[in-house]
């Protein structure tokens, strides 16, 4: 069942959709997993990666939502405003939205994210603390620095392949430590990364892996959207057995 999500974050509206299975909720509700899109994206994804994937997961018994960060998607705001402690803040509320929601587990509600939504998780995990944490091809704020080349202070907005990127989310860039935050988190998590990604280096994602001292799961052939039928049927196999335990 897919029912649409609406939450409110500092006056702006948060949408999503919610999936949930069509089974009977265990005594202890559904586990459930928060999914977050990537850099100038959206809770669809490149080619219908995401809400395939929430049906895939829908049909394991495993709950899902999938949210617009504020200023991507039908989401309020402008991606002007956007920044990544912005999409934090959105990501602690739908956690939260979802946690609470009737039939699902409290404790088993877990966080997946793609990318830069992957940055966003790992700096979102320690305050969360996500029963699993599972990161797709995740990025680092050095992926961005280039911006910032010789100090140089970018305008108030950046024409960015005709997405407006605000002053803010390159100032910020250089002070976030995703790694550091995942250092001293300790719990349950692992990393997916396609070995030819050419976007996010593979090696972001190992260097990831040894921060949360867990393993990395090579997808073969894989670019960082997972532009392949076998790539992806790879990705959402090896991402369900770990969501659910296995």
């Amino acid at each position: 069942m897919e029912t649409f999500a609406s939450l409110r974050v500092d006056g702006q509206s948060v949408y999503g959709m919610l999936h949930l299975p069509n089974t009977p909720a265990p005594p202890q509700g559904h586990p459930s997993v928060l999914i977050l899109h990537g850099f100038t994206g959206n809770r669809a994804g490149d080619h219908r990666l995401l809400p395939l994937l929430s049906r895939y997961l829908e049909r394991l018994g495993l709950a899902s939502l999938r949210i617009d960060f504020r200023g991507s998607g039908d989401s309020e705001g402008d991606f002007s405003e956007m920044t990544v402690s912005r999409e934090v803040q959105d990501a602690e509320a739908a956690f939260e939205y979802l946690r609470q929601y009737p039939g699902i587990d409290p404790v088993r509600a877990m966080l997946l994210g793609f990318s830069m939504g992957g940055l966003v998780a790992a700096l979102s995990a320690p305050r969360l603390n996500p029963h699993r944490l599972a990161l797709w091809a995740p990025a680092l704020p050095e992926l961005w620095l280039p911006h910032l080349r010789g100090g140089f202070v970018p305008p108030v907005v950046t024409d960015y392949g005709g997405w407006p990127l605000g002053r803010e989310f390159l100032l910020e860039m250089p002070k976030l430590r995703p790694l550091d935050a995942v250092r001293g988190w300790g719990g349950v998590a692992r990393v997916f990364h396609g070995d030819q990604d050419t976007a996010v280096p593979p090696e972001i994602g190992v260097r990831y892996a040894a921060a949360l001292g867990c393993d990395a799961v090579a997808i073969p052939g894989a670019n960082h959207t997972f532009d392949s039928l076998e790539a992806v049927e790879t990705l959402y196999r090896e991402t369900a057995r770990f969501l659910v335990g296995d």
